[in-house]
């Protein structure tokens, strides 16, 4: 029997998601309380990847469990997993999966957000999931800058190096802007796909403008040279949330959504 589980971790106190040579990721917590519940000791199938102190609210992943080991109503599933599990994760809900679902192959986008704290002075609560940036941003410019990366583009010049070479740098992204609630900025980042500390590297530019030391117009050419010299800063781990992954009835009732609003 097949399972989706949508996860939220605080990240702080993990090496990322994957089960770590080195250190502790999250997915090895989870698997641990499966293992309690479960004899088979269900492995995780995730539907991305987040690198150290990133955090989730909307992680998904897939188990398989033997049917005859299946004994707990689908309800309670998550409430059982959670019991074994520390404070910092938690399964947010568990439900049937059809028998070809694949929480990574099926995904057809995700949604980033990043959180920057822009005052002088930090708020303590939010120390641990947002950056702080003390001085004055141009917000304005920032948005025009912002524009400019929706669409399908090489973000090579976004992007962490690997130890290997990518197959290819090219992902689309469909949006891309930036909200403000008083000092609070929050950064909306959706695409198909994302290259390693790519979402890190857009906002690290994104604030580099708000200094003025980027003009908004270069975003283009930064875009052209492929080449993670010529673009800004890569922002801190701790500002940046897995927020949700889309699937394709998702998207439609997401988009349904956005319109009525509208």
């Amino acid at each position: 029997m097949k399972f989706k589980l949508t996860i939220a971790y605080d990240g702080t106190g993990y090496q990322g998601w994957q089960v770590q040579k080195t250190g502790t990721g999250v997915q090895e917590k989870i698997e641990a309380a499966l293992g309690k519940l479960f004899p088979s000791k269900p492995r995780l199938h995730s539907s991305s990847r987040t690198d150290t102190g990133v955090h989730a609210l909307g992680m998904v992943a897939h188990l398989e469990i033997p049917r005859a080991e299946c004994k707990l109503p689908v309800r309670q599933l998550a409430l059982a997993v959670n019991a074994w599990l520390p404070k910092d994760i938690r399964v947010i809900s568990a439900a049937r999966a059809p028998v070809k679902f694949h929480a990574r192959f099926d995904a057809t986008g995700k949604q980033y957000r990043y959180f920057v704290w822009n005052h002088q002075a930090m708020n303590p609560l939010l120390r641990h999931t947002a950056w702080h940036v003390p001085r004055p941003l141009d917000l304005k410019a920032m948005r025009t800058a912002a524009r400019l990366f929706p669409g399908r583009h090489d973000f090579k010049s976004f992007a962490g190096t690997r130890n290997y070479e990518m197959e290819s740098t090219v992902r689309r992204l469909t949006r891309c802007d930036l909200k403000q609630n008083g000092p609070l900025l929050t950064f909306f980042i959706e695409g198909d796909g994302f290259l390693y500390k790519m979402c890190r590297g857009i906002v690290g530019t994104l604030v580099q403008v708000g200094q003025g030391k980027i003009a908004a117009q270069d975003i283009k050419q930064i875009l052209a040279h492929r080449d993670r010299r010529v673009a800004g800063m890569t922002a801190p781990a701790k500002g940046l949330v897995l927020w949700k992954v889309f699937y394709s009835t998702q998207r439609r009732k997401d988009a349904k959504a956005r319109r009525n609003f509208r």
